[in-house]
């Protein structure tokens, strides 16, 4: 299930690494498939990344995401939740 992120762009998220980099920034792009663009970006251990204090702007290959972190308040849950039925009554065909 795929949460549309276009929806959040201009907004603060957290971005994990399949490296264990954890990058929080604003989302300005993603595309389909899931290369993202942060803005005004900060990393979660800056003692274990001291080359990502200058960095302020980045680009994100999709195929290097672990994890896309985002406030609750920016997910419906209502739709999410019709999306999981609609997918768990498909898969019991």
């Amino acid at each position: 299930m795929v949460i549309n992120l276009l929806t959040l762009t201009d907004q603060v998220i957290t971005i994990e690494l399949k490296n264990d980099l954890s990058i929080t920034g604003t989302l300005k792009s993603v595309d389909q498939y899931l290369n993202i663009r942060l803005d005004n970006i900060s990393v979660e251990d800056p003692e274990k990344h001291p080359h990502m204090l200058a960095v302020k702007n980045c680009f994100i290959r999709g195929s290097v995401v672990r994890y896309v972190k985002m406030a609750a308040r920016s997910v419906d849950t209502t739709l999410l939740e019709d999306a999981t039925r609609r997918e768990a009554k498909e898969s019991r065909k």
